[in-house]
């Protein structure tokens, strides 16, 4: 007991959370300062491949011998078979022109480097991925989900629409801006028909992780449903975060219908009330964010404009194919083409 006491009084455990905390960090700095090794390594492989072949006018079986004289020599070093062989200088080939992405690839692992540079041809397109696979540290499984989700065209295409340079300071704004996309894709929750906004919500809420990594970084989730009073009313945000990196709680407000001017006007009330209730002193002022299914970048844009406190709003989109349980239901593929043809008898 003398000794535990002894740890307390001390700052022992502040000692020892300084120390877990160093340790954390010295490994994650280790893990990519590896993954930096790795990618230049598969990128001087590559290039040294395709000189070799054009100085000795070598064929594609330069590869195949390369990887089985690799393979006898490392056997337990998956990294060198054919196949990778033929990625390392299909990676050279691809970024070999374009210094500012070659900074960029040592910045994400080998696996999502395959998917950008297989997946995706132009350059900026590519710079696009690359970055965000770094920020947001997406998993191979994500990437694809982002791509075929065609992320960047939302991103390049449709602009952000906020109020964040008129009710926020510069350097906060900035972020706030970075931390806001013009789209966001909820085609994981399986809906394929309009539904209320309390069970959109819903849906999110019991995706939260899914629903977290399309937010984008620093978010933490609070609560759905979040009450909020003023004199004898009360009043619920949809669902309430806190991000890391901007400092702030954020408000999101689901809509299933067209954004309307009142939904700004509503929003800078739950706001306004977040400041007073919510928000700690060394927090900086809450941010809200309106999803609806439709808008009217003019509507949106006065709405802005007349908006006290710091908002933006952005569409969701939702998936257009048909759920897993609605795909069961669904007669295979070569019966619908055996009924076509008048073959379909019924058993």
């Amino acid at each position: 007991m003398a000794k535990d006491k002894i740890k307390i009084e001390t700052g022992y455990p502040a000692l020892l959370k300084e120390i877990k905390e160093r340790i954390m960090s010295a490994r994650i700095k280790a893990s990519l300062s590896i993954n930096n090794e790795l990618i230049q390594l598969y990128w001087d492989i590559g290039k040294m491949i395709i000189f070799r072949q054009a100085e000795f006018g070598w064929g594609n079986n330069i590869v195949e011998e390369l990887a089985k004289d690799l393979k006898d020599e490392y056997p337990d070093n998956t990294g060198y078979s054919s196949r990778n062989l033929w990625e390392m200088r299909r990676f050279y080939q691809a970024y070999k022109d374009f210094p500012i992405l070659q900074q960029l690839v040592a910045e994400i692992p080998w696996g999502q480097n395959i998917i950008i540079f297989s997946k995706i041809k132009d350059g900026k397109e590519r710079e696009y991925y690359l970055k965000t696979t770094a920020e947001m540290g997406w998993s191979r499984s994500v990437l694809i989900h982002q791509i075929k989700a065609e992320a960047y065209k939302y991103h390049k295409k449709l602009p952000k629409q906020h109020n964040f340079v008129k009710a926020l300071p510069v350097h906060l704004a900035e972020q706030a801006d970075e931390s806001l996309k013009s789209a966001y894709n909820l085609d994981f929750l399986d809906i394929t028909k309009p539904v209320l906004e309390r069970e959109l919500e819903m849906r999110l809420v019991e995706k939260v992780k899914r629903f977290m990594l399309e937010m984008g970084k620093g978010f933490s989730f609070i609560g759905n449903q979040h009450r909020l009073t003023l004199g004898n009313s009360e009043y619920f945000v949809d669902l309430l975060f806190f991000n890391r990196i901007l400092k702030c709680l954020v408000a999101v407000e689901l809509k299933t219908v067209k954004f309307e001017i009142e939904h700004s006007a509503k929003m800078d009330l739950y706001l306004d009330l977040l400041n007073k209730q919510v928000k700690y002193r060394d927090e900086n002022p809450s941010i809200g964010i309106i999803f609806c299914v439709e808008k009217d970048s003019v509507v949106v844009e006065y709405s802005m404009s007349r908006a006290v406190n710091p908002m933006g709003v952005a569409q969701y989109k939702l998936t257009s194919k048909p759920s897993s349980k609605l795909k069961k239901l669904l007669p295979a593929e070569k019966e619908v083409k055996k009924g076509l043809m008048g073959e379909y008898t019924k058993e």
